[in-house]
């Protein structure tokens, strides 16, 4: 009863409460009601009050509106909004010629006032002649272009003024949209707060689109007239001034009738205007802007393409600071860089239709990586793919030098170690040699030579202490640690050149052995200046040291072996008169890929030869084309010079394999299986004397030339029957 007691006062007090509430809020409204009937305005003047009530009212919302349009506007921008994230490169030859540029050929190393004042009056008159007076929206401009587009029924005239064209540059696309012109509108006016006008125009003539590839006027005017933009007459202005409604449509390079046409119009503006006289306009038209011929330049673009992604890392890496217009020296030999392209063309011009090959490329480098020359491809304007650089193909037997160096590094073998060329299988998967049989028992060099495909799996499964895997993965850790980069699948084929690489990769790798066994990475940079000229970056001073990542003594066996395939193996035909040179033969599958690979002291050159869809050659082997291609290019690249002998081989031509012996001396007596120096010197001396050219159909899997049988036997009577040869 007591608690029935106490609810019924609580709802009591509630009820009350809200009662009085509701009289009290009644009696204020009728107050306040009161109060503002003495302000009512009634006759005319309460219609114009209400306008203006209204007004307020749309106001507030269009400014709520505003808000919210102009944030994502904002956003555009960043603290670094004035930094030029592109860059543009000037590239020099190795003599200090230029020979092309890259990016956006973009240059604002002039001041304003450098520029000459018609230039300037063109830009005025022709895109915003009020620039000087408006708030960065030209309200009249832009009225006077909507009334002449609605007269046409289309877009006849652009209302917009510099700083929203420049906007639009800096922070927008060219997206055809409200919003856009919107998120225009209000960072024109943002940039009208930040930056006087001089600096806006400034701005604008630096960055705007010039067709051609080129921004701002500087570069165009060296672009399209070749000078400085300091000496460019009225016409030549005119004609530039012209472009910024459309370049690609007025490029005088791509359609000069077109360009002349809007150079003539631009020049009727400044009339108007009162920027020039009737009688300058006269005497521009009589004498209209001629631009430099374009149609026919001429340059390494294949190398350009690969040096610009270069440096861009560079950048990336921040090695030039903000620096974004750059002049870089680059390794690159012209005269190579001639040579390479017209052997190309004319080996496959020759012998393409007979090999069905269509395609090649050419790497050459000086033996620290920098890049002298690098042909992609037959023709640039029909394909830019690089196939120097990111065509991936099977290297064949131009991969088996990766494999014997690991083998020597791993103290396994000598150069004139006795392997045995017989059957080995590791699962399923047999290889055999291009005869289909087997030659027994050999010397290493010998093995190396004739590109036999049993030595290298052979050689995987002693580094793997029989784990062929485990082999293959010393394998690639020696492959990376030469300057492959690609990615290596491991696979049981993987020893004989079953990987994908690039062609720069195998120059790269091959370039240890003939620098004395120090990393090699290919490089497009001498030296980097500024738009003011001065050296931000240097390679001799600035890049990372070169490290030491195959021993010297590894090299010089190496270099002896792979010189014996050039002299007396595969790559016969890569023989230079006076020049002491190594390299590797390689041949695919199906013959597909046809490689050779070679250097002396002084050049590293890696030459491909195939076809874009994969398709095989007509027994195209890596000793027919691409040997004598190497050969070209590296006998014209030798002319004149004295080239010192490989590394390792300063001695006679068997002070390697002697020293080789030496060293393993205590081996060779107890296994009785290494030839001594005097025996390898007397199966070379026999097979120079007999051998017979070799045929292109003779040539084993992997670009292995086969001895003929009978100098083989022949040598085995010479050595009184030691050792078993086809």
């Amino acid at each position: 009863m007591r608690i029935k007691r106490a609810a019924l006062a609580v709802d009591s007090w509630i009820d009350a409460s809200l009662y009085t509430a509701g009289q009290r809020a009644g009696e204020a409204w009728v107050n306040f009601s009161g109060l503002f009937d003495r302000f009512a305005v009634r006759g005319g003047w309460r219609l114009a009050f209400e306008g203006a009530s209204e007004a307020v009212n749309i106001g507030t919302a269009g400014c709520v509106v505003m808000l919210a349009l102009a944030i994502p506007a904002f956003r555009e921008t960043s603290e670094d909004w004035l930094k030029q994230q592109e860059l543009a490169v000037t590239f020099l030859d190795r003599y200090g010629n230029e020979i092309g540029k890259r990016g956006i050929l973009h240059d604002d190393s002039l001041k304003l006032e450098e520029l000459p004042d018609h230039l300037i009056k063109a830009v005025l008159a022709t895109e915003d002649r009020r620039f000087y007076s408006h708030f960065g929206i030209d309200v009249i401009g832009t009225m006077r272009a909507l009334s002449a587009n609605a007269r046409a029924s289309g877009v006849v005239q652009g209302g917009s003024s510099i700083t929203q064209q420049l906007a639009k540059n800096l922070f927008l696309n060219n997206e055809r949209s409200i919003e856009r012109k919107v998120k225009e509108a209000f960072l024109a006016v943002w940039l009208e707060t930040r930056l006087t006008k001089n600096e806006i125009l400034k701005l604008y003539l630096d960055r705007a689109y010039m067709g051609g590839g080129t921004f701002g006027v500087a570069a165009a005017a060296e672009f399209y007239f070749g000078k400085n933009v300091k000496d460019i007459s009225i016409a030549e202005a005119a004609m530039l001034a012209g472009l910024f409604k459309a370049p690609t449509r007025f490029a005088p390079h791509v359609n000069l009738p077109a360009a002349r046409a809007r150079a003539n119009d631009v020049l009727a503006n400044m009339v108007e205007a009162g920027f020039i006289s009737e009688g300058q306009m006269l005497s521009a038209r009589r004498n209209p802007a001629t631009p430099v011929d374009r149609q026919r330049d001429l340059s390494p673009d294949y190398y350009l393409d690969w040096a610009f992604g270069e440096v861009q890392k560079m950048a990336r890496d921040g090695l030039f600071g903000h620096e974004r217009v750059l002049t870089v020296k680059t390794p690159l030999d012209p005269a190579i860089q001639k040579r390479a392209e017209e052997a190309l063309e004319n080996g496959l011009r020759q012998h393409g239709k007979t090999y069905g090959a269509k395609q090649g490329a050419i790497v050459v480098l000086d033996p620290d990586g920098a890049a002298r020359a690098m042909v992609g491809g037959r023709d640039y304007g029909t394909s830019q793919f690089n196939r120097a650089t990111d065509a991936l193909r099977q290297p064949g037997s131009a991969f088996k030098p990766f494999v014997y160096t690991a083998a020597l590094a791993a103290g396994l073998y000598k150069p004139n170690s006795t392997v045995v060329d017989a059957p080995v299988c590791i699962g399923n998967w047999c290889p055999n040699n291009y005869t289909r049989s087997y030659a027994g028992a050999m010397p290493l060099t010998s093995a190396l030579a004739r590109s036999i495909n049993t030595i290298p799996v052979r050689m995987s499964l002693a580094l793997g202490k029989g784990n062929a895997k485990a082999g293959r993965a010393k394998i690639i850790e020696m492959c990376r640690a030469m300057g492959l980069t690609t990615e290596l699948k491991d696979t049981t084929s993987l020893p004989i050149g079953a990987a994908e690489v690039t062609v720069l990769d195998m120059a790269a790798g091959y370039a240890v052995l003939a620098n004395g066994g120090r990393r090699a990475r290919p490089y497009p940079a001498l030296d980097v200046r500024n738009n003011h000229g001065e050296t931000i970056w240097r390679h001799d001073a600035d890049a990372k040291p070169a490290e030491q990542v195959v021993a010297t003594s590894v090299v010089a066996d190496m270099n002896f072996m792979l010189n014996k395939v050039v002299e007396a193996g595969t790559g016969r035909r890569a023989i230079i008169e006076g020049v002491q040179a190594a390299g590797k033969t390689g041949t695919t599958n199906a013959y597909r890929d046809a490689w050779f690979v070679g250097y002396t002291r002084r050049l590293v050159t890696a030459v491909w030869f195939g076809n874009d869809d994969y398709t095989s050659t007509n027994r195209m082997t890596g000793g027919t084309l691409p040997a004598m291609t190497w050969h070209e290019v590296m006998a014209f690249a030798h002319q004149g010079t004295e080239t010192g002998p490989l590394p390792g081989l300063e001695g006679t031509a068997g002070a390697v394999a002697q020293a080789g012996d030496n060293r393993d001396a205590d081996a060779a007596q107890s296994s009785g299986g290494n030839l001594s120096r005097r025996s390898f010197e007397v199966i070379e001396s026999i097979g120079n004397l007999l051998r017979r050219p070799a045929r292109p159909d003779r040539q084993a899997t992997g670009g292995g030339n086969g001895y003929p049988a009978q100098i083989a036997q022949d040598g085995v009577r010479a050595l009184g029957g030691r050792i078993a040869l086809p």
